[in-house]
């Protein structure tokens, strides 16, 4: 049996982003949980607005690949007027049903205010309307500027929250996937 390998996809472009700090905890989980890990810093990718009209576009087959090939993926993002960023919604727009149907997926946002609901929900219904299962568990960082010290975080309670996102991704890797979502049967290509 091969060894879990855990993506995640830091939706920030910030120098120094709470983002991929965050996600580092849930790799660090991943990693307590067996699996290899990888975190996709996507200031590192070329990935020009998504033209549906070409085939390939900068770097996105290699991001491609990089999902593809995970057994789970985490989805981290600081929220952006009450939803996801601009930055991470591109990058899955180059990705779709072959990289992530039945995949697991984990969720997490950071936010300057209060809890990211929203942010959240609107990464589970993309998730969901590419036939992914999504984890029960999420993960958020409300008032993150003060959450962390430097890249650490500081509340022992939402270091565990977050690690066990990364536990939680290794631990249904494998789940057996549901049928597939009245979202992902709507949408073309859903049903391929």
């Amino acid at each position: 049996m091969t060894q879990t390998h855990v993506v995640a996809i830091a939706g920030s472009l910030r120098d120094h982003s709470y983002t991929r700090f965050a996600l580092q905890y849930a790799l660090d989980g991943a990693e307590s949980a067996g699996a290899t890990t990888e975190l996709v810093d996507l200031r590192e990718f070329d990935l020009p607005p998504l033209n549906a009209d070409l085939d390939e576009q900068g770097d996105s087959d290699e991001l491609i690949r990089i999902v593809d090939e995970a057994d789970a993926v985490l989805l981290g993002t600081p929220v952006y007027h009450g939803s996801f960023s601009g930055v991470l919604k591109n990058a899955l727009d180059y990705c779709g049903f072959d990289e992530f149907s039945e995949k697991t997926v984990g969720v997490l946002a950071v936010a300057g205010g209060s809890f990211p609901v929203t942010a959240l929900e609107h990464l589970r219904s993309v998730c969901r309307a590419l036939n992914a299962w999504v984890l029960p568990h999420q993960a958020a960082v409300p008032s993150v500027s003060s959450a962390f010290e430097g890249d650490e975080l500081l509340d022992e309670n939402l270091v565990e929250r977050v690690e066990r996102l990364g536990r939680d991704a290794v631990n249904y890797a494998n789940i057996e996937p549901e049928p597939a979502t009245f979202e992902s049967t709507e949408n073309v290509g859903g049903d391929d």
